[in-house]
């Protein structure tokens, strides 16, 4: 071959290899459906088998699944357009969906409806609340207080049907809330008629937030100042007929008006009351627990602590909530950092990183999607101590044998749950709001959901009883318990780590090795060590009080920041207990992965209040450092699984309701036709004249700009 034709063909050669290279194809970019999917490939558990466990079983997964496909498939149930309508509307259709969730009331066995409400509170609050306030309250107080024939009364009359009233609970006031004991309202039997007179002696006893008082409710439960003869005998329930059922009128002496726009939950029509002199029969008061006869006899129970079961109901229902309400703001949360991408971790990187690639992203989100397990299960056994509460509450007579051991546990599950719902609404209410951060700029729109559900959450940590004051009552039942451990009375389960004062108090962490504190045993001993010590310091402050000369409620009032801290402190313990405890009963193959769960939110619970491990020595500084270390290696751990982990909660898309949080990762394009659907673009312009007059006003000419350049020499 000549040197000529050599070369031609060297040069067509590298023509070709230039066009091969050229056709060589790019590294593909992954959409954030394929982004998604890579998530959920790297699963190491049966996310099926989770999701049963956390449901209690396959057959409540599919009761469940069977509640949310009759939701998303009901009119009156559509959500999609909620962020957009105005109260009016919000109350307009919450009266719908009452007549479609009627019918259950009375075709499911109760814990089967419990359910049905507990999925429907996750897509609607306002109306769980606005139907809850009915059979949770109304009806739960007719439950608990009235006598067997009053209750078969009030039955006949519609209270379970909701056939022929609606109820409402008036217990707060606007001057008055947690102080039940100090309500204003007054009844005022009257022997001549065999009636009381409910009365509102002052303003500040006006019936104030009273749900379905606005427009709805026709009768009430009202709590009142009970006055015989002159006599004050505290504060008693009666039910107050408010409206004319047939033609809704007001009865005579009933003022009642709407105490308008609220933070969220705007489904509920919250109202105030007023009672002129409003005559009531005698037998209208509920009489379960204090009687009075028609001769005036007043006749109180003999242990007045049990009247009390029914005001745990709604706590207990709140801690539930919180678990229930935190997993669907992980959720969407989570879902969006899988698909969100953002910078470049190398400049070799062909696409942005994902957001949950980033270390202080899982920083921000693991530790949150740790604390909603946590949550679920404290939720679960919460609600067991509940139901063993009032087995015994309805088994046991005076006299009884065990009439001690069920005021124990009275005071054990009323002191529980206050400290609970306190600090799970707290932390679920921080929770919410910690997501939406994570969202960025997209969790200032109403379409992504979060905003919207921590206005309706927020209601939580002040109804049912202030948190702070909920929480004082269970430092005082601490208090108690610390005080009843040292004169040698054993205590419950719950706050079995005073049983052994003697060898906790100054107990520092055995582990040999750094490594063997990530053990489940180490992480309860730390907590029990430190609750302990923490009680011990609330306990001490009262009695030196005490000794002071300070009466009991003044001595309590003196240690109230020490009974916040040891509440505080006992909720960390008591929630890592029962999420250890639900660990080792899970089926094998799901220990693995939430072993690292429960150890990410023991772990950072101990980083998150250091102060006190360290304080009182159970961890030297250098273990608290190991502990630190261990709260980012298990953030690493639990994100590698971390949409698993959430995809076992099982919430449909429609129960999400947040374009950003979608199952199959398609956030961009739902949450663009989500806008578009509902702010249609090309409509009248609502404001033109105003924008219109603005510009075309007259503006007296100016004089033109000059230079102040100053000309170059």
């Amino acid at each position: 071959m000549s040197s000529d034709a050599a070369q031609r063909l060297a040069f067509v050669q590298s023509h070709l290899q230039v066009a091969a290279c050229a056709n060589k194809e790019e590294p593909k970019k992954k959409t954030p459906q394929e982004s998604m999917s890579e998530e959920r490939e790297k699963a190491t558990f049966d996310v099926r088998e989770l999701t049963y466990f956390l449901d209690g079983g396959e057959k409540f997964t599919k009761i469940r699944e069977k509640f949310m496909m009759e939701l998303e498939r009901d009119p009156t149930f559509r959500m999609y357009d909620m962020y957009d309508v105005t109260k009016d509307q919000i109350r307009e259709r919450t009266m719908e969906k009452f007549r479609t969730i009627v019918h259950y009331v009375s075709a499911e066995p109760l814990p089967i409806f419990t359910m049905r409400m507990q999925t429907i509170s996750l897509i609607d609050p306002g109306f769980w609340t606005r139907f809850g306030v009915h059979y949770g309250l109304f009806f739960g107080a007719l439950r608990g207080s009235a006598t067997s024939s009053q209750f078969s009364h009030w039955v006949s009359k519609g209270a379970l049907a909701l056939n022929g009233m609606v109820g409402c609970f008036a217990m707060t006031e606007l001057g008055h809330g947690s102080n039940v004991a100090g309500l204003e309202t007054t009844a005022t039997f009257d022997e001549a008629s065999d009636q009381f007179i409910i009365h509102t002696p002052t303003i500040t006893a006006t019936k104030w937030w009273i749900g379905g008082a606005a427009h709805t409710a026709t009768h009430t439960v009202v709590f009142a100042q009970l006055i015989v003869r002159g006599k004050r005998y505290g504060t008693k329930s009666f039910i107050v007929q408010l409206r004319d059922t047939r033609t809704y009128v007001l009865m005579p002496g009933i003022n009642i008006g709407d105490i308008g726009k609220k933070m969220g939950r705007d489904g509920i029509d919250n109202g105030w009351i007023q009672f002129t002199n409003v005559r009531i029969p005698r037998t209208n008061m509920l009489m379960k627990h204090t009687k009075v006869s028609r001769a005036g006899e007043v006749k109180e129970p003999p242990m007045a602590q049990l009247t009390y079961g029914a005001l745990i109901q709604g706590r207990v229902a709140m801690v539930v909530d919180s678990g229930n309400i935190a997993k669907k703001a992980v959720t969407i949360a989570g879902r969006y950092a899988a698909v969100r991408r953002q910078f470049q971790s190398s400049p070799h990187d062909v696409q942005e990183t994902k957001l949950i690639d980033y270390a202080i992203h899982q920083y921000r989100l693991m530790p949150l999607l740790a604390q909603a397990y946590a949550f679920h299960f404290t939720g679960v056994e919460t609600q067991k101590l509940y139901d063993n509460l009032m087995d015994k509450l309805e088994s046991t007579k005076p006299g009884d044998a065990s009439m001690q051991d069920t005021l124990d546990t009275l005071k054990e599950t009323h002191a529980t749950s206050a400290g609970l719902k306190a600090f799970c609404t707290w932390s679920t209410l921080n929770a919410i709001e910690a997501c939406r951060q994570t969202l960025g700029g997209h969790g200032y729109s109403a379409y992504t959901g979060l905003a919207t559900t921590y206005n309706d959450f927020a209601v939580h940590c002040t109804w049912e009883g202030d948190n702070t004051i909920l929480t004082l009552q269970s430092g005082r039942y601490l208090v108690s318990c610390y005080r009843e451990a040292l004169a040698g009375k054993t205590q419950p389960e719950g706050v079995s780590y005073l049983n052994h004062l003697d060898t906790l108090l100054n107990l520092g962490c055995g582990a040999k090795t750094n490594d063997d504190i990530l053990n489940f045993d180490i992480i309860q001993e730390a907590w029990g060590v430190v609750t302990a010590n923490v009680v011990k310091k609330a306990g001490d402050d009262f009695d030196a009080s005490l000794k002071a000369g300070m009466s009991p409620e003044a001595a309590y009032e003196e240690c109230s920041q020490a009974r916040l801290a040891a509440a505080k402190i006992h909720s960390f313990g008591y929630i890592f207990r029962r999420f250890a405890q639900a660990v080792k009963a899970a089926p094998e193959g799901l220990r693995a992965i939430l072993t690292k769960v429960c150890f990410l939110y023991g772990l950072y619970s101990i980083e998150q209040n250091a102060g006190f491990f360290l304080q009182y020595r159970y961890f030297t500084p250098s273990q608290m450092d190991f502990v630190r270390s261990q709260v980012n290696v298990f953030c690493r751990e639990v994100r590698q699984e971390y949409i698993p982990l959430i995809d076992a909660f099982n919430y449909s898309d429609y129960m999400i309701n947040s374009p950003l949080g979608v199952y199959d990762g398609n956030v961009y394009e739902k949450y663009f036709d989500q806008v578009k659907r509902q702010n249609p673009v090309g409509g009248e312009h609502p404001y033109l004249p105003l924008i219109q007059s603005l510009l075309r006003r007259d503006i007296e000419d100016d004089e033109p700009l000059e230079d102040d350049e100053e000309d170059e020499e």
